[in-house]
């Protein structure tokens, strides 16, 4: 019979890496008040190297799109899905967030032995996971993860924008900036805006008041 010394130490090793294919992992859109949060989950390909793989932050978007198109030409595999508006004003954005990457990994080709999430929160995953603060910038399976993302959810936001131009969807990327609180304000809120968030349930709340009535007075909706 193993002694439990083993049987520890047999326990431990499962928990380090072993061979086999790795996983980036991260998110785009998280932040903004409309549209849905993007992830992705890239397996790089050893033998076909990508030059310039950075956090998508840092890059311009004409290099975003050339490494992108990369990207998709020479990873073993990638996967980007998404979580809509209705999950995240339903479960709040990081439990939309952690959906939109468990069915970004769930959707890969080939399944990896580990995955690396940039943050420091893990997704429910059937397969070993790590978090790595600030990932995007340190595991190149991150970066390209997080260009694959930005790159898809900003075409997403330019497709907002073809459908409801006054709210300058193009140039915001659906982030609260003062253009878009204005347009939310003098507009008030689209099928595509995340209600929970408080800039637009403000101005939701503030379109159903009626003029001269204060906030709050009667029923707001």
């Amino acid at each position: 019979m193993r002694s439990r010394k083993f049987l520890k130490a047999e326990q431990a090793s499962l928990l380090w890496d072993g061979p086999g294919l790795m996983a980036g992992v991260d998110e785009a859109g998280r932040g903004p008040l409309a549209g849905p949060v993007v992830a992705a989950a890239v397996i790089l390909d050893d033998q076909r190297p990508i030059r310039g793989l950075a956090d998508s932050k840092t890059l311009t978007a004409l290099q975003r799109e050339r490494l992108h198109d990369q990207i998709l030409a020479k990873a073993l595999c990638c996967s980007v899905a998404q979580a809509s508006v209705e999950e995240i004003d339903t479960h709040n954005i990081l439990q939309a967030t952690m959906l939109a990457m468990r069915r970004a990994v769930e959707g890969l080709r080939l399944k990896p032995v580990k995955v690396l999430v940039d943050g420091n929160r893990l997704p429910t995953l059937n397969v070993l996971a790590e978090a790595i603060v600030k990932g995007d910038a340190r595991v190149k399976a991150i970066s390209a993860a997080s260009i694959l993302a930005k790159v898809h959810r900003d075409r997403l936001c330019e497709d907002l924008h073809a459908e409801f131009p006054h709210y300058g969807f193009a140039g915001h990327k659906g982030y609260g900036t003062p253009e878009h609180l204005e347009a939310l304000l003098r507009h008030g809120a689209c099928v595509h805006h995340r209600k929970s968030f408080s800039p637009v349930a403000a101005a939701l709340a503030r379109m159903a008041t009626p003029a001269g009535q204060p906030a709050g007075v009667g029923d707001p909706w």
